[in-house]
């Protein structure tokens, strides 16, 4: 009896069911701790988007610059030209004789004018005509080497040497390492190799060249789009600094380019640009732009500018594609980032030299 007594005593312990607790909302339902509002269950928090700043300048320059005139426009430029110079000649015939019936002398000085103007005009043609020339045989360089790479041809590859090698022949720069690469050539056996020493020795020292022109070309466009408040002057500013540029990557790699040549010239970068897909932002460009959101929030018109640069910078980098002989094997590509980095350096008095 004692013992049941005892075990009668002893404390009992019931558990019960905890009622279940409606849950709210669209997540998923999670077991908390105690009567109070769990965390998990709590609606996310939208995060503030960062808004990038629209590179406009740079859309307007790649509107006028890479959309090609339409066949109408063509015609209707073409016919205007041709009319107004048969216009213009006529009109200047009439006034030239009608000259040498009044004032011989006075005529013959205007027929003497005449024939100089027209002897410049040929010789412009003429120019135009062995600047693109000059590009033809760049452009068949950089199919020989392509093709080289492609099927591993040494004898591709020997000729495309041997026509880089006529194309720098009178840069005196390039003197000795146009010698250097004579003398090395005939121990190479491998076509990648004979081209990778190609770039090497000639178009290194190219390279960096072109590379201090697009950071001056980032750096002036970055500056006019901050500093211009005009609508429509930053636009002729970054237009020209684009032109210039893409000149100037044509003489440095051994072409020439014209009045006319230099326009189309920037419509083929244009188009290359739009070709390869180097529009979007890519990992050289996306770090940029982010940088230019950043600094939006401190000024919308240095925001705006650092993107156009880095934009700027891209087109410089197809114009290098575009004018350069060789394609990129040992030479490293450069990147979007690191121009705009040393070009807005470059703007702040900063002229380290390259490593």
């Amino acid at each position: 009896m004692s013992e049941d007594q005892n075990r009668r005593r002893g404390p009992v312990l019931i558990e019960l069911d905890a009622p279940e607790k409606p849950t709210t909302g669209t997540g998923p339902r999670h077991e908390s701790r105690g009567d109070g509002p769990n965390p998990a269950d709590a609606p996310p928090i939208d995060e503030a988007s960062l808004t990038l700043p629209r590179p406009r300048t740079m859309e307007m320059v790649t509107r006028l610059v890479g959309r090609p005139p339409s066949a109408l426009t063509r015609f209707f430029i073409n016919s205007g030209v041709a009319l107004f110079t048969f216009l213009l000649s006529i009109a200047a015939l009439d006034f030239i004789n009608r000259l040498l019936d009044s004032y011989p002398v006075l005529g013959w000085i205007g027929i003497a004018l005449f024939a100089m103007f027209t002897l410049a005009a040929l010789g412009m043609a003429w120019r135009e005509y062995r600047a693109w020339a000059r590009f033809a045989r760049i452009d068949a360089i950089q199919r020989q080497a392509g093709a080289a790479l492609a099927d591993d041809s040494m004898d591709k590859a020997r000729q495309a040497t041997d026509q880089l090698l006529a194309l720098y022949r009178k840069r005196p720069e390039l003197e000795w390492n146009l010698k250097r690469l004579a003398e090395a050539r005939g121990d190479v056996f491998d076509a990648r190799s004979l081209l990778t020493l190609a770039e090497t020795e000639l178009l290194a020292a190219l390279d960096q060249e072109a590379r201090r022109e697009i950071e001056a070309a980032s750096r002036t466009v970055a500056a006019a789009t901050a500093l211009i408040p005009l609508a429509l002057a930053d636009v002729a500013a970054a237009l020209a600094a684009n032109l210039r540029m893409i000149r100037r990557m044509a003489e440095i790699y051994g072409g020439r380019a014209g009045a006319v040549g230099g326009w189309r010239l920037a419509r083929t970068v244009m188009t290359h640009l739009v070709a390869t897909g180097a529009v979007a932002a890519g990992d050289d460009l996306i770090h940029t732009v982010a940088g230019g959101g950043v600094l939006a929030k401190l000024s919308r018109r240095f925001g705006e500018g650092v993107v156009n640069g880095a934009l700027t910078a891209r087109v410089g980098i197809a114009a290098m594609e575009v004018c350069r002989p060789l394609p990129f094997m040992a030479q490293p590509r450069p990147k979007v980032g690191n121009l705009v980095t040393r070009g807005l350096r470059g703007l702040f008095g900063s002229d380290a030299p390259d490593r």
